[in-house]
């Protein structure tokens, strides 16, 4: 008898972090509703809505097991998955080629002198520590009406 077709979509089933966390747990092996409760901050019912969404996707399959209800990961519909993200590997593959490209050009031509380097961290833009938010608010610069009200 074939298998029947899943009812809920692939994307769908493992764009919830929680349930990408349930299919890494069932990765290696086999687990009852029990244990995999355990590792979540949510009640027994709220991870049995998550199974269910990934076996109503077909990625993961149940087995009873005297009262007890098994669980395992079929990873057969993550291939779907694979297929359409690997579309997007000729993007990356171009970007680090021309990465590449440019740093291998870069230290030939003889820039990389200390001269040049704040001109190619300026048009690299900001860095990422120039983006937090200041770890308190003594570190900030005060305005001038408040050093006029702290006179």
């Amino acid at each position: 008898m074939p298998a029947a077709a899943p009812k809920q979509d692939v994307f769908q089933a493992v764009a919830d972090p929680t349930r990408r966390k349930l299919l890494s747990l069932l990765g290696d092996r086999e687990l009852p509703l029990k244990d995999l409760t355990g590792h979540f901050p949510m009640s027994r019912t709220a991870v049995s809505k998550h199974l269910r969404v990934l076996t109503d996707a077909g990625l993961v399959r149940e087995r009873k097991v005297g009262r007890e209800t098994r669980y395992r990961l079929d990873a057969d519909p993550l291939q779907e998955l694979k297929r359409w993200l690997s579309y997007f590997d000729r993007f990356w593959e171009n970007k680090l080629s021309m990465l590449k490209h440019y740093v291998e050009a870069d230290s030939d031509s003889g820039m990389a002198t200390e001269a040049a380097a704040p001109l190619r961290l300026a048009e690299a833009g900001p860095s990422p520590s120039s983006l937090q938010a200041p770890a308190n608010k003594a570190t900030l610069p005060q305005s001038d009406n408040e050093e006029r009200s702290g006179e």
